[in-house]
This record gives structure tokens, sequence and C-alpha cells, in this order.
């Protein structure tokens, strides 16, 4: 299968081969399309022209190595001003509008009837820099909503399916649940930098997006003046903590879910990630590919959803 386009670099590694020569493996990244490819023989000029957030038009053949989609590339040029390209349309998932995601999450918070969990809310996402930032990152590197303004778009995702999964199970918290969407990935302002190019900064290698989630609630609680141990806001941050249960793909919680609430938001996430993860994996040259979220083969070439849409 033959891969022609633009792409954005999203990261990239120079390695040596068995005969001296470079080569660089890099990340891709064009709407929620995530690829992995490699350039043979890189030249000295190469690497000073083919970096992170570079754009560029690559044509090469998309093939499987050791169970996984990479591609070989044959032709690569940096992109000119004449290609017509932007840059935030290139790494945005086709179709989403920062600005309309950014309303509906707005509206969504106004379900909020805590005063404690509405002023926490409010102060968070009342501070221009971090709302910035959110609306702006990914949700992760590479995994699921990988994408210009992902981590907006899952929280949405969550809340709105929180909204309307509430009604059955009505013994839940709505407060509570709600907020812990809101706020669950709040942490990944300060865990992660740059939209185009992420990388963890200190503090999201070190620290992590949960704890930092916990400490960003607890600051903006007491500078309202709340107190940090009320009942509300300890769920909600119990259920941040607890969102990964015992292990998952390399991370773990700080404590396992021991609320409604909190088992609530893990399943939720926990389907949410797993489903866009897949939804953006699809569309490759084969029918089953190697994910590393699931670790294991996972069903994403278009013959096989071709069959399931006839069916």
């Amino acid at each position: 299968m033959t891969v022609n386009g633009f792409y954005l670099i999203r990261d990239r590694e120079i390695k040596q081969a068995a005969n001296g020569s470079l080569y660089a493996n890099f990340t891709l990244l064009k709407q929620h399309t995530i690829l992995s490819a490699r350039l043979w023989d890189i030249t000295d000029d190469q690497q000073d022209k083919f970096v992170p957030k570079a754009i560029v038009k690559i044509e090469g053949k998309l093939e499987t190595f050791r169970s996984k989609q990479q591609v070989t590339i044959q032709k690569i040029r940096l992109a000119t001003e004449e290609d017509g390209i932007n840059r935030t349309e290139l790494v945005s998932k086709k179709g989403i509008s920062r600005e309309d995601l950014w309303h509906e999450l707005r509206m969504i918070m106004e379900e909020i009837q805590s005063p404690v969990l509405q002023l926490v809310i409010k102060k968070l996402y009342g501070d221009r820099s971090i709302r910035e930032r959110f609306t702006t990152i990914p949700a992760a590197k590479k995994l699921h909503h990988a994408y210009y303004a992902g981590l907006l778009e899952q929280t949405v995702e969550l809340a709105a399916a929180c909204l309307q999964l509430l009604p059955l199970y009505a013994d839940l918290d709505k407060d509570v649940a709600l907020a812990t969407c809101l706020l669950g990935d709040i942490g990944k302002v300060k865990a992660l930098e740059d939209p185009f190019a992420p990388e963890y900064t200190r503090s999201g290698e070190l620290i992590g997006h949960l704890a930092l989630s916990s400490e960003m609630i607890s600051q903006a609680a007491n500078e309202q003046g709340l107190d940090v141990n009320d009942q509300k806001l300890v769920a909600v941050k119990h259920a941040i903590l607890a969102q990964y249960g015992e292990t998952e793909s390399g991370l773990s919680s700080t404590v396992q879910a021991k609320t409604k609430e909190a088992l609530f938001y893990y399943y939720i996430k926990r389907m949410n990630t797993e489903l866009r993860a897949l939804q953006q994996a699809e569309g490759g040259e084969h029918d089953f590919a190697y994910l590393d979220l699931f670790k294991r083969k996972m069903a994403v070439g278009k013959a096989f959803h071709q069959e399931e849409e006839a069916e």
C-alpha cells in the first residue's frame, strides 16, 4: 500500500544501522491518523530539516514489521508556502471544532449543582493559561485522542456519556460523577507541553497527571477559601486518582476505586479510550494489526469494517 501526503513530524529518533549508516524513525500525524515511518540513510542536511513540528510531504510504502505497520519513506520534502498547508487543520481531527467543543463543555458545567464543585471548576477553567492548554493539547501522545484539542474532545465525550448514563444509575451522585469527568485529566495541562509535538514536562514525568490533577483541585479550593476535605471534593479526587485501576498500559492508579462514582468513571473512561484508540487505528492495509494499548491484534482493516457495514 502506497502512502502519499502531508504530515506533521510528531517525534523523531536517529539510529545507526548494522552497516554503520544512520536512519530516522518518525512518528507522523495527520488529523487522527498516526504513522510510524522510517527513512534509511538519512543525510546531515535531512537531519537538520526533518525535525519535530516540521510539516513534510512523503511518499512511501506501508509495510508490516514485527506485527506493526510502518511506512518506509521513499521520497520526503518540507512543505512550502505554495502547498497552502494549515498546521492546525493538519493535526486536528476532521470535523472537530475547538470552539464548538468548548461551548458544549461550558454548557455541561452548568449541570453541576454543588456550590463547592462549581467554584472549583470555574476557578480552574476560568484561568486563561489553563484553558488555552486544555483546549489545544492532545489527550495522549500516541494511543488515543492524540491530536490537536484531543483532550478537550475526550472530556466532552466523557461528560456527555455521563449525562446519558446517569438516569440508569440513579443512586450515583450526579455532581461527583460529572465533576470527575470535567476534571479527571486537568493535570495534563501541567504534564504535557506543546499541542503539535507533545512531550512530558518534568512534573509530568516525575509526578504524573493524576497527582497533578488532585493538586490543582486542592489549590483551586484553597484559593477560593474552601475546605479541601469537603466530602464531594474528596470523592472527586478519589475517583480521579483511581481511574486506571491496578494497571493499564503501564499506568497505575495511586488508589483502587472504593466508591460507585469512581467505578463509574473508570469504566466510561476505559470504554471511551479503547474505542477511540481502535477508531484511530482503523483503515490499515491488513484486517488485523497489533495495538500497544490492547497488547494484542485488533480488527482495524478497511475490508473488515466494510463487511460489517454490509451486514
